[in-house]
């Protein structure tokens, strides 16, 4: 393990928020250039292709996120595994998580898929999809679903990686994978230099092929630069699901991917509501939710570094670094989530502008950038916390103090402001900064009060 020592950050003698913001500039720029590629999509559909192709792409998100929740908390409950090992320096145990963890992801990766293309109609009727876009939703859907086993084998690879304090090499690969989804996109959506001309499909073949082509790419590179993490026989050889490790990554998993997946649901419920008021108003929900996706990408991006740093730090009995940890995560998220708001707000209208033209679709998403955007800085800090405490195998909990908000406020307040007041659409966007005030004040409470008095043990 000498490479992913020397990469590695659990260890490092210098003060934490360095080696943190080190390991976060890669990750950030990671997640910037994921949403690069659905943002040059969104520009594309919105600008050239229209509203109602622009808002089948919108009403499939929430059911897409859904199915990845899996494999987010599957992910997820693997980089507190790996991140203990790492800090422990048990290599046998790396390894062993990797290969449990990528028998398990694909085989749920095939299942979904299948049962993906079988149900989507029924799924996006169910959920209200207006009549005018529900085919061209289903078809872009079933595409996408053919590219979720590699997508989950994607992903947990590059939560292994980082896990192991390297977020450099997931970032060169997002970077290859990104060119590759804006060069094929503008190919198969126009049709260009004799190219098939695909449409609105267009984007989601873009996607699949990115993602496969970057995938196999990697494997090649891994192999070929001798890295720790390659596809060699001593990780093919842990290819198979260990029952131990699996309970316990099922353990710290599970609740993960339940969170995920209940707020895919209330994500569900509130698009329903957002389809009541028409395409205009879905296409609105489903531009807003990129712009949200950029500021809530430190806040990611940071939940991913404490969870990382505060595993590492356990695993090598370091409690005092865990604290410096925790503090460096809360004051970066203040810090640049709040600069983000600030010149979202203050840039709003130019920046909806560039997915669509329509006036009155941009008054509706601007609505809920000003009513909406200012809690995200909220939720970012509840995120931080519960990242910490689930690097500890502290998981249901926080789980739990995180899904009552959603379901008890937040779909109940959109439900109710939208239908029983004289608010209309703006009734439902209001339902977001109550549900994350709750959410933060129900995580703090709970770490304050109890988790801080726990003993923290390594799991492995």
């Amino acid at each position: 393990m000498e490479k992913l020592k020397s990469e590695g950050l659990g260890a490092s003698p210098l003060p934490v928020w360095r080696p943190m913001l080190m390991f976060l500039i890669p990750l950030i720029l990671s997640n910037i250039l994921q949403s690069v590629g659905q943002l040059f999509g969104m520009v594309i559909v919105g600008r050239w292709l229209g509203v109602n192709e622009l808002a089948a792409i919108s009403a499939f998100f929430p059911l897409f996120f859904l199915l990845i929740s899996f494999a987010i908390g599957i992910g997820s409950g693997s980089a507190i595994l790996i991140g203990q090992a790492f800090g422990a320096r048990n290599e046998e145990k790396l390894k062993a998580v990797v290969g449990t963890t990528l028998t398990f992801t694909f085989i749920l990766g095939v299942v979904l898929a299948i049962l993906g293309g079988i149900f989507a109609m029924d799924i996006l009727r169910l959920i209200g999809t207006p009549d005018n876009i529900i085919n061209i939703s289903v078809h872009y859907a079933r595409i996408l679903f053919w590219s979720l086993p590699v997508l989950f084998l994607y992903s947990v690879y590059t939560t292994f990686m980082r896990g192991t304090g390297d977020s450099k090499t997931p970032f060169y690969f997002l970077i290859v994978s990104t060119v590759l989804n804006v060069a094929l996109l503008p190919l198969l959506v126009f049709g260009w230099f004799g190219v098939p001309q695909l449409g609105v499909y267009g984007a989601a073949y873009a996607s699949l092929l990115s993602t496969i082509i970057t995938f196999v790419v990697m494997l090649f590179y891994l192999h070929r630069v001798k890295h720790p993490l390659q596809m060699d026989a001593s990780i093919r050889k842990y290819l198979r699901m260990d029952k131990e490790l699996l309970k316990l990554l099922l353990r710290l998993g599970i609740p993960s991917s339940i969170s995920m997946i209940l707020l895919s649901l209330s994500e569900i419920a509130v698009i329903t509501f957002v389809n009541r008021y028409g395409s205009d108003a879905t296409a609105a929900y489903g531009v807003v939710n990129q712009v949200a996706s950029y500021v809530q990408m430190p806040a990611i991006s940071l939940s991913i570094t404490v969870s990382v740093f505060a595993a590492q730090a356990i695993g090598g009995s370091q409690f005092d670094r865990l604290n410096q940890v925790i503090r460096t995560g809360v004051l970066f998220n203040y810090v640049i989530s709040g600069v983000l708001i600030i010149l979202i707000y203050i840039f709003s209208e130019n920046i909806l502008s560039l997915f669509i033209t329509s006036k009155e679709t941009i008054e509706i998403a601007n609505s809920l950038i000003m009513i909406t955007l200012w809690s995200y800085v909220i939720i970012g800090h509840a995120h931080i916390l519960n990242s910490t405490m689930r690097a500890s195998g502290t998981v249901l909990w926080p789980t739990v103090l995180s899904i009552i908000p959603i379901w008890l406020i937040e779909v109940p307040v959109a439900y109710w402001l939208s239908s029983y007041t004289n608010l209309g659409i703006k009734g439902i966007w209001i339902g977001y900064p109550a549900a994350f005030i709750v959410t933060f004040a129900f995580v703090y409470s709970y770490y304050r009060w109890s988790w801080k008095k726990k003993q923290i043990v390594r799991l492995i």
